[in-house]
């Protein structure tokens, strides 16, 4: 048998994890407001820029489920070095990336990466920790993921400004030196010795369909919806999706166990994260362009508008989860997700010309204190629905589909977004003018009027979609969150 480990051992095991996870969380807020930096210096257009965070939400939703099984079977230490080391060499080849075109494909091998590592991470702390040790444990784990999730847009937003964008891609080198010290120290090994097979003919499907669609909706404004490429991913995306769901079916161990969705709750509460990251996902991507772009901010002052968003987040979220304890999941998968809508909308509102307090701030605020009430009752009505032996993959189809939601939202939103500017601008050389505006070379009142109308529309998308993701929280979720049946 083996011996307990100290307390200072365990928290050392904590620690590689945290800075394993950081890899992530700073790389992804980070990136955000350093997007228009990167659309200018790689003269890349919409589409393409927009694929420089849909390669890695691609690669990352449909894979992080396998790597979750794969930690089990393999050992999750194992699988959590392979993740940092990975997710490290592609951040060096996204800093070295000559053309968008590089970048956006070490992008998707950073995803990669990071569908090992996350679960891996996730994994290493339950098997580490005592039950009754894992609420504290996860609360560091996921206080340390807010407090860097605060940093990050200030760091991305001040190397834009006064360096290089591709300095947030070298930071995770040292980084990932220090994970991978402190877990070859301190961390052993541990998997689950009837964890059997892993479903790679589902994690295929997953990520073709997906590509394939997200492929054909993004270049759909520049080709053209009848162009016989677009129609073939369209066609053929559905095909594969169709396909893994009767994989999933007829596979032994699937990724996505289909019996699941038989919950009401599980079904309806996945459905209410699909509609309420969308919308988060949509906002998180455009609006750095909005106040870069329209009311011309830089990057850094663009990275200090999502600071309320962190704060509250990191700050509350356990009194969220008492109020939920106290008051019902109900109460705060409908009231949260409404407020965040209600954000969404005073996004929308913003006038060109406001200042930090006039524009994102309340907004901002207002969105974060609506998030804050759900995700935590989120996870854990989830979790409720299912058996006890489900709970990690119920998590982990949950995380799938928030991953997911946030790629479909900036392959759809970005239609819109498009079609909206053309409209407004009413002119034939409309896309290309939406290409200038985004990556800064065109500046005129009429394009900056024409994409300030088009970002509303978008937001007021995002404010109906988290509007219907409280809807469907009133209609299914459960009063009170059960424990695993």
């Amino acid at each position: 048998m083996a011996e307990p480990l100290s307390n200072a051992h365990k928290r050392w095991i904590l620690a590689a994890t945290v800075l394993g996870s950081s890899l992530t969380f700073i790389d992804g807020s980070a990136l955000g407001v350093a997007l228009p930096s990167i659309q200018s210096d790689l003269g890349a257009g919409p589409a393409a820029v927009q694929w420089v965070s849909n390669a890695y939400l691609l690669t990352l939703g449909a894979l992080v489920l396998i790597g979750g099984a794969a930690g089990d079977r393999f050992g999750r230490r194992r699988v959590f070095l392979i993740g940092v080391g990975l997710f490290t060499l592609a951040s060096i080849a996204c800093g070295l990336s000559p053309t968008v075109q590089v970048l956006i494909c070490a992008r998707a091998v950073q995803g990669v990466g990071a569908a090992l590592l996350t679960p891996g991470a996730l994994a290493v702390i339950g098997a580490t920790f005592p039950p009754q040790e894992r609420g504290k444990a996860f609360g560091t784990w996921a206080g340390a993921a807010a407090i860097l999730g605060m940093v990050g847009p200030l760091v991305g937003g001040w190397l834009a400004d006064h360096a290089d964008w591709r300095a947030i891609f070298w930071i995770n080198v040292p980084l990932a030196a220090a994970t991978v010290a402190l877990t070859l120290r301190f961390v052993p090994e541990s998997r689950d010795d009837q964890a059997k097979g892993l479903d790679a003919l589902g994690a295929l499907l997953a990520v073709a369909g997906l590509g394939a669609a997200t492929w054909s909706l993004t270049a759909a404004p520049d080709l053209g919806w009848s162009h016989p490429w677009i129609i073939a991913g369209l066609v053929g995306g559905v095909v594969l999706l169709v396909g893994f769901v009767l994989a999933e079916a007829r596979e032994a161990h699937p990724m996505m166990p289909l019996g699941l969705f038989r919950s009401r709750v599980f079904s309806g509460v996945n459905g209410l994260t699909l509609m309420l990251y969308f919308a988060l996902g949509g906002a998180m991507f455009f609006l750095p362009f909005e106040l870069i772009r329209v009311h011309g901010w830089s990057a850094t002052a663009a990275g200090s508008a999502m600071l309320p968003f962190a704060a509250v987040m990191g700050l509350f979220s356990g009194a969220a989860g008492r109020l939920a304890d106290r008051f019902g999941a109900r109460l705060s998968l409908s009231l949260g997700p409404a407020m965040a809508g209600v954000g969404l909308v005073l996004l929308a509102l913003m006038p060109p010309d406001a200042g930090y307090v006039s524009g994102p701030l309340v907004g901002m605020t207002v969105m974060a204190v609506g998030m804050t009430l759900a995700v935590g009752p989120l996870t854990a009505a989830v979790m409720g629905a299912v058996p006890e032996g489900h709970t990690g993959v119920a998590s982990g189809v949950n995380n799938a589909v928030a991953r997911i939601a946030g790629l479909l939202a900036i392959a759809l939103l970005g239609l819109l977004l498009s079609a909206v500017f053309v409209s407004v601008l009413d002119g034939p050389d409309g896309r290309t003018v939406l290409g200038q505006v985004m990556e800064g070379s065109r500046t005129d009142a009429v394009a900056i009027s024409a994409f300030h109308q088009a970002f509303r529309a978008v937001m007021l998308a995002c404010a109906g979609c988290a509007l219907l993701a409280a809807l469907i929280g009133l209609a299914t979720a459960p009063k009170r969150v059960q424990s695993p049946a």
